[in-house]
């Protein structure tokens, strides 16, 4: 005990004595810095280090930045393929054949999230399901990424959210000269891309985009006797300029043309070989598009928070498709042109936008022969007032007046208000009115992957398309989002909840096993969506995500109440990605996907009808390593790491040209473990 007390004096001793020399030295400080206060200032340096993907906190719609350095955490070929590290977008099979992959959001396929390339249309009509695969995932610089109805600025068609993809910008100083990428998996996919920059002048810069790809081997990992994924050659190519003039001026121009060509089905099927029955089944798809595009604005320097701007667009979509006995043609000519005012009403705090835009496209299909055409304008005025009167609340409400030459006029309004009680807690609510066209061909071509009957059942005597009405759905929302600090770290966590009302819908119904049914129905489908999600800095550069995500999406088929088909009502999900001093990058994806209905399928071995079912639910893994010197990067990573696959998705895989083929049923992976490579270099 006597020992104690003396090491307990010495250690009091020694703490006050340091105590003391401390107190002295910071007062001598004090002093010499009080004399030259007024001569010299010290150097603050503040470091910040920015999130891959960020809440914007300010805009009353919940955006979230996704930035290219969220991209790179997978292999991201492919606009469809961009999302695997981001739990707000679900990803699926089309089919067992064509291997295109849809999204969803709010429990809603594609075709109901607008997704734009800086802010003009781009993914939709004929190119809904395909045109995903038309922006390569180097080509972005971010996306911004909103859920509900969106600004009546861009339209009446958004539903379940917008994509906005920006693309690398030729006059920004942090961007290469060049940026090479090249990829190879073990799938037999092998890809290029190059993106140029060209400073020409101080006001004058031009980007030259190219992509190639090809999927060469013939995979067949399941033992079916069909290729897991079609053999295809893909190239795209885009340039576009901008030109920043005097006077406040500013424009950009660009162009891009698509060219791709599918071969699959059976593994003993060549393209060009003929198809009838006893011979093997294929499937061929041959797509050629163009867009063109220009964005001209001019900012008015005696007034703030004005400006004027144009944006123009025109398209060309041919495309052709072939699924054994069944042959599918479809061409696309559209135009887009969107004028856009804007200014401010006494001061800032009010700003009013408001214009005139105008959508026309001309559709030229045919299916089984059948052709099915029709020119299609809809134009219409806006306006959308923005009031912020403080730093805790704004608001913004918008609406829209449009005439569709096939349906009339219509009337979409929508509003969003933001509250920010404190610096770090926003909330949000949203609210509005949406419509849009099904395109029911090239939104449902992976039912073309089956023996199915298709029938359409016209809610109109003549005209519209197809004969079917307008698909017309109401959206409200709710979001909650904090922001915290905890052990010096940040962190956020947000919860949300949408819910969907279709007035009208138009229904692709595959309840029974022989046929795929369209129709309209009224009033009788709703979309639940609610997601809860926390991203944290556990060390630095030690950033983990966390989300669970459940959808309640029903729909009335003939007369019955049903749980959408295919739709996995519950999502967990975890991504976590640690970056070392020396430049080692580790990324790992975890996820688990509930059970799914299974509509009545036919048994080819008895001929009988089999019952409506639930898949298993399963899990899904995927890692990614990277390592980087100075402007070269190299990274290797596994997709579907345990492997798991949905075996069944070709159903009569051994006569498919009999009833009871079906490769559209998919609720699974189709492909098994993929390991992959690459590397990514940029020259000053």
């Amino acid at each position: 005990m006597p020992s104690v007390m003396k090491q307990t004096k010495i250690i009091v001793s020694i703490s006050g004595a340091v105590f003391f020399m401390l107190m002295a030295t910071v007062l001598q400080a004090q002093q010499e810095q009080d004399t030259i206060a007024s001569q010299q200032l010290k150097e603050v340096i503040i470091r910040h280090r920015t999130k891959t993907t960020e809440i914007d906190m300010i805009n009353p719609l919940k955006v979230e930045k996704i930035s290219s350095r969220e991209l790179l955490k997978s292999a991201c070929c492919n606009l469809s393929e961009s999302f695997e590290t981001t739990p707000s977008v679900d990803v699926s099979y089309t089919d067992a054949i064509s291997g295109y992959k849809q999204i969803q959001m709010l429990g809603l396929s594609g075709p109901y999230t607008l997704i734009t390339r800086e802010n003009i249309p781009d993914t939709r009509g004929l190119a809904s399901i395909t045109g995903l695969t038309f922006t390569p995932g180097t080509w972005i610089e971010s996306m911004q990424l909103s859920k509900g109805t969106g600004s009546v600025v861009n339209g009446f068609e958004s539903l379940a959210g917008q994509i906005n993809i920006e693309w690398r910008k030729p006059f920004e100083d942090k961007e290469p000269r060049w940026h090479l990428n090249l990829y190879q998996s073990s799938q037999g996919r092998t890809e290029g891309n190059m993106v140029y920059r060209n400073q020409i002048k101080d006001n004058l810069s031009t980007n030259l985009f190219a992509h190639l790809r090809s999927n060469w081997y013939r995979n067949d990992q399941n033992k079916d006797g069909f290729l897991d994924q079609p053999l295809d050659k893909q190239g795209i190519i885009a340039n576009r300029w901008f030109w920043f003039g005097p006077k406040g001026w500013e424009m950009q121009a660009g162009i891009k043309a698509v060219w791709l060509e599918q071969t699959g089905g059976q593994r003993n099927f060549h393209r060009g070989d003929e198809l009838i029955p006893g011979k093997p089944w294929g499937y061929e798809q041959d797509i050629k598009r163009i867009d063109g595009w220009m964005k001209l604005a001019h900012t008015f320097a005696s007034r703030e928070a004005t400006s004027i701007g144009l944006q123009l667009a025109a398209a060309t979509h041919d495309q052709s498709s072939v699924y054994g006995l069944r042959r599918y043609k479809g061409m696309q000519h559209g135009l887009y042109a969107n004028l856009i005012f804007q200014t401010y009403v006494h001061t800032t705090d009010h700003i009013l936008k408001a214009g005139v835009s105008v959508q026309s496209d001309h559709y030229e299909e045919e299916f089984e022969t059948i052709p099915y055409n029709r020119r299609e304008t809809s134009t219409g005025v806006f306006a959308e007032y923005a009031w912020t009167p403080g730093d805790k609340f704004n608001v913004v409400a918008g609406i829209r007046g449009d005439y569709n030459n096939l349906f009339g006029g219509f009337v979409t309004p929508r509003i969003h208000m933001r509250w920010a009680p404190h610096d770090q807690t926003v909330f949000r609510i949203s609210a509005g009115r949406a419509q849009r066209t099904a395109n029911i061909f090239a939104e449902n071509s992976g039912y073309m992957a089956s023996q199915r009957s298709w029938k359409i059942h016209p809610s109109l005597v003549s005209g519209g398309a197809y004969g079917l009405t307008p698909e017309i759905a109401w959206n409200a929302g709710i979001n909650f989002t904090q922001k915290f600090r905890l052990n010096y770290r940040e962190g956020s966590v947000s919860a949300e909840y949408y819910y969907t009302h279709f007035e009208r819908q138009v229904v692709a119904d595959i309840e029974d096993p022989h046929e795929v049914r369209f129709y309209n129905i009224q009033g009788f489908s709703y979309a639940h969506s609610f997601q809860w999600q926390l991203d944290y800095e556990l060390m630095r550069k030690w950033d983990i995500r966390f989300a669970y995500r459940w959808y309640d999406v029903h729909t009335k088929y003939r007369g019955i109440m049903l749980e959408r088909p295919l739709v996995a009502s519950h999502r967990a999900f975890v991504n976590t990605a640690y970056e070392t001093k020396n430049k080692w990058k580790f990324d790992y994806t975890v996820q688990w996907l509930s059970s799914r209905r299974v509509p009545a399928l036919h048994s080819h071995h008895t001929g009988d009808v089999r019952a409506s079912y639930r898949s298993p639910s399963y899990w899904q893994m995927n890692a990614q390593i990277t390592k980087t010197w100075k402007a070269f990067d190299l990274y290797v990573g596994v997709e579907n790491i345990t492997g798991y696959m949905q075996h069944d998705v070709v159903i009569g895989a051994e006569n498919p040209y009999s009833t009871g083929f079906d490769a559209s049923m998919i609720w699974g992976p189709v492909m098994g473990r993929n390991f992959y490579f690459g590397f990514r270099l940029e020259i000053p």
